[in-house]
């Protein structure tokens, strides 16, 4: 374990940094006594990617692919001359 103050620990930090990857603990001190310690974090465990995971849990209906017409088009695009405009 090696000890420095914080004026080493802000001049050399990079080095610092590279010994906690290491495996070093470092401690940072004000005035002699500890104030914190720089431990290597862990790194999380990176869960793969499963592709096809839902399947079968959403329905979508086949109809849903249809092509729209001219009506539900105006309305989707709010063009809609029987749906008035919403001003707040």
């Amino acid at each position: 374990m090696t000890t420095v103050n914080i004026h080493e620990a802000k001049t050399h930090l990079s080095a610092l940094l590279a010994s906690v990857e290491r495996g070093e603990e470092v401690v940072i001190a004000r005035r002699g006594k500890p104030v914190a310690r720089l431990v290597c974090a862990e790194v999380p465990e990176r869960k793969p990617i499963i592709f096809g995971r839902f399947e079968g849990l959403v329905h979508v209906d086949p109809s849903f692919y249809d092509e729209m017409t001219e009506e539900e088009l105006a309305q989707w695009y709010g063009d809609d001359p029987e749906d008035p405009p919403n001003d707040k």
